[in-house]
């Protein structure tokens, strides 16, 4: 599970380019293109962390976030929140919810590799 990373994201190139970098480091890496398929994820593969976007078509970042976290079996998941939505109200939603981290787009993603790493370690 703690080298186990969730890429949820509907967006190709953000998921293309975090799952190569993330994979090339050691991480086993997973992929969901919505809040519906990111959940059915978790449930199947227990990720130690989740890449969370938080514009998505079926239930979005804050949704799933506030799901992940209403689940005991669940809490101990890591979540960053990523988002085009880089207000402070917006942020501190994201947090309230129970993310870990909240990074603003457009991003690095050597940072956001970086953060992963900050928080499971190297795999």
């Amino acid at each position: 599970m703690a080298r186990s990373v969730l890429v949820v994201d509907d967006e190709p190139n953000i998921v293309l380019s975090l799952e190569f970098l993330l994979k090339q480091v050691g991480y086993d890496v997973h992929v969901a293109r919505d809040g519906d398929a990111a959940l059915a994820a978790i449930a199947e593969h227990k990720p130690g962390l989740v890449l969370l976007d938080v514009m998505m078509p079926k239930r979005d970042g804050y949704d799933v976030c506030q799901t992940v976290r209403a689940n005991p079996d669940w809490a101990d998941i890591r979540i960053i929140m990523l988002t085009a939505k880089g207000r402070e109200v917006e942020r501190e939603k994201g947090m309230a919810l129970g993310a870990d981290e909240y990074v603003t787009k457009p991003f690095s993603t050597r940072d956001v590799v970086e953060k992963v790493r900050s928080f499971l370690g190297n795999p």
